[in-house]
């Protein structure tokens, strides 16, 4: 482990398996460590023991709950969007070569009470029991505008500048009600609060082009992709990425301590009495926790079904995401169910999670309206843990730390912070545009 490299990332969580695979095809001597001896760390999955190691203290679950092996339960689920910039940055680094993936049977959103599709082209919105028959109107040609539109071609801007335009003022234009705008600003732009409606439009119309291109890009009935055996697959086709580029692998390493020069810039990571030397350092929060602040707290439940969400048109893998407005809160809620027709469990069991930002010390309670919607469950369990954020100054002490997963069941969020890291990092964007299978092959 004596060695010198540029770049030591610590942990195996998804954001730094990322990193470490991108810095790796870049060319950077990447050494990656972690005090665990899975790939993963808070974003692994569990089978059925695990699981009810973790919540439960025991060893053994239940056997009427099927094979403990038969069970991929993701900690923190998430769905990827069919051309959004994670599935962007698999066929990049041509990590899709690990991996197979499946549609992701709905998309639906909780609005005056009940759960319902998320229409997003103007058909859908004709079609759609949301919204009254004018309304449909009103929304059909906002959905018709956005479909449209393009940035380079000002005829399709109908005299709007997007960039001074908030969104309110734009959805003003097409008169449509307080629902509607609820379910397009967090069901279709995936927003997670209110703050997008004072801001500049682009953003918005660019995130519901987005969901429209992923709907399309898969010809599904949802947007969303999602890997055979979990999202813990992830992480270890990075892990491979990064070996194949010559990053060097240690699992089981304890007290992985980071050590500084007295400038207090980085020099390398000492464990088990040995120092690897580094320039920069790629690290979870629970590495350097004297350079985080804690932002939030999220409460989830996870629950065990022997049937579908109910009202979901019998999907095997579906989202549902509850608007703050719809339930007098602060924060969205989000609803993830996946099943045996993804393998992350036996035939005809369904694993589904109700997470949001915790307002209260009661996660019970606070995600009742989420858990009432998934009908009778075999199993719960509740849980809540804390988010953290880094308050370093990455330019002054060569620390690269990854923000903490947030409550939401996509990805858009987890990716956007991976890519401002790699610019952080590296000085550059990265080209996502650039197919790294396809220059490979053109070399050969």
């Amino acid at each position: 482990m004596d060695e010198e490299y540029e770049v030591i990332v610590l942990g195996t969580g998804l954001k730094e398996c990322i990193l470490s695979g991108l810095l790796s095809v870049d060319g950077v001597k990447v050494l990656h460590m972690d005090r665990n001896d899975y790939y993963g760390g808070e974003s692994t999955s569990l089978n059925l023991n695990q699981l009810w190691k973790k919540f439960r203290g025991e060893e053994k679950a239940p056997e009427h709950l099927g094979a403990s092996r038969d069970y991929n339960v993701d900690m923190m689920p998430k769905f990827m969007m069919g051309n959004g910039k994670l599935v962007r940055t698999l066929i990049h680094t041509d990590v899709t070569k690990y991996l197979s993936f499946k549609a992701v049977d709905g998309s639906y959103v909780f609005v005056k009470g009940k759960v319902q599709k998320v229409p997003v082209t103007p058909m859908e919105a004709l079609k759609s029991p949301l919204m009254g028959i004018f309304e449909k109107r009103r929304a059909g040609k906002f959905f018709s505008y956005v479909q449209d539109y393009d940035e380079k071609d000002p005829k399709t801007h109908n005299g709007m500048d997007l960039t001074k335009v908030t969104t309110k003022e734009l959805i003003a234009k097409f008169g449509l009600d307080d629902n509607t705008i609820d379910f397009i600003g967090h069901a279709v732009a995936l927003h997670t609060n209110d703050q997008h409606l004072n801001q500049p439009a682009l953003d918005t119309v660019m995130r519901m082009k987005l969901y429209a291109e992923s709907l399309a890009r898969f010809q599904g009935t949802s947007p969303y992709i999602y890997p055979l055996y979990g999202l813990g697959e992830l992480p270890q086709a990075f892990a491979r990425l990064s070996a194949v580029y010559g990053g060097t692998y240690m699992l089981c390493k304890p007290e992985c301590k980071v050590e500084f020069d007295e400038e207090g810039k980085v020099i390398g990571v000492t464990s088990e009495g040995e120092t690897a030397k580094c320039k920069k350092i790629v690290c979870d929060p629970s590495y350097l926790p004297n350079k985080v602040r804690k932002i939030g707290t999220v409460a989830r439940a996870i629950a065990i079904m022997s049937h579908p969400i109910p009202n979901t048109n019998g999907s095997h893998s579906v989202q549902v995401i509850i608007p703050q407005k719809q339930l007098g809160r602060k924060s969205d809620m989000y609803v993830f169910c996946c099943s045996y027709s993804h393998n992350v469990a036996p035939k005809g069991k369904f694993i589904a999670f109700v997470s949001t930002d915790a307002e209260t010390d009661n996660p019970q309670t606070e995600l009742k309206a989420g858990i009432d919607l998934l009908g009778p469950v075999d199993e719960i369990f509740f849980d809540m843990y804390d988010r953290y954020e880094p308050v370093n100054e990455p330019a002054l002490d060569n620390c690269f730390i990854s923000t903490s997963y947030d409550a939401t069941t996509h990805f858009e969020t987890t990716v956007a912070d991976v890519l401002n890291m790699y610019t952080l990092i590296t000085g550059k964007q990265l080209d996502l545009s650039v197919d790294l299978s396809a220059a490979s092959a053109a070399e050969e």
